[in-house]
C-alpha cells in the first residue's frame, strides 16, 4: 500500500514502507531521502561493473544491485549502494544485504559528496566490508579502498589500469568497464570526418 514519506522512520518501518512509485529512497538519520534519478552513463557503468564483477566472483559469493546496506548499531540508517557483494548464505525475504564484503558506488555529480564521504565512512565501520569501489561515470577512474591489517589503503586507478578485487578471480580492466560509457584514447584522437 502506497503512503507518503513520514518525517522520521525506524529502520524496520523504512524496510516495509512503499510510496507507491518507482522512486528509490535511502534512510539517513531516520529520515527517508529520495535518491536522484540516475544519468544514463551512471546506469551503464553500474551494469558493466555488475557483469564484470559477477563473471569473476569466487564460489559462494554473489553480487546484488541496488543493495540496501544497514549500518551496524544504527537503527536509523539504510543506504542503497549501486552494487554489493556478499558471501553470506541466502535467506528468503531478506530486505538488506547481509555481511557485504565489497560495496560499489558509482558517483554522480548530484550525490557525489554524500556518497563519497558520509556513506564511505559508514561503510568502513562495517566489519564485513573488505573493499569499497568508488567509480566515476564521467572519467575513466576508480578509487579502491581496501581494508588491511594496518588500516585502509587507497588505490586511485585511471586510464588503462585494472582493478583487482578480493572477491573476484582475476583483474578487471578499466577498459572493460568504460568501453560503452566513455570513449577510449584512440577514439578521442580520431580526426574529424574519419
Amino acid at each position: 500500500m502506497a503512503s507518503h514519506a513520514p518525517q522520521r522512520m525506524t529502520l524496520a518501518a523504512f524496510l516495509e514502507w512503499d510510496d507507491g512509485t518507482e522512486r528509490r529512497y535511502q534512510l539517513r538519520d531516520g529520515v527517508p531521502v529520495m535518491m536522484a534519478p540516475r544519468a544514463e552513463a551512471h546506469g551503464e557503468l553500474a551494469a558493466a561493473l555488475m557483469v564484470e564483477i559477477g563473471g569473476r566472483l569466487k564460489r559462494s559469493c554473489r553480487v546484488v544491485a541496488d543493495a540496501r546496506i544497514t549500518v551496524e548499531g544504527r537503527g536509523d540508517t539504510c543506504y542503497v549502494a549501486d552494487l554489493a557483494v556478499t558471501c553470506a548464505p541466502r535467506e528468503q525475504n531478506r530486505r538488506t544485504v547481509a555481511e557485504p564484503v565489497l560495496v560499489v558506488e558509482v558517483i554522480s555529480p548530484s550525490a557525489g559528496q554524500m556518497d563519497r564521504w558520509r556513506k564511505l565512512a559508514d561503510y568502513r565501520t562495517l566489519s564485513s566490508v573488505q573493499e569499497i569501489v568508488i567509480a566515476f561515470h564521467d572519467e575513466r577512474r576508480i578509487i579502491l579502498q581496501r581494508r588491511e591489517p594496518e588500516g585502509w589503503r587507497i588505490e586511485d586507478l585511471i586510464g588503462q589500469a585494472s582493478i583487482t578485487l578480493r572477491a573476484c578471480d582475476g583483474p578487471i580492466p578499466l577498459e572493460a568497464l568504460y568501453r560503452d560509457v566513455l570513449p577510449g584514447p584512440a577514439e578521442l584522437e580520431m580526426p574529424l570526418g574519419a
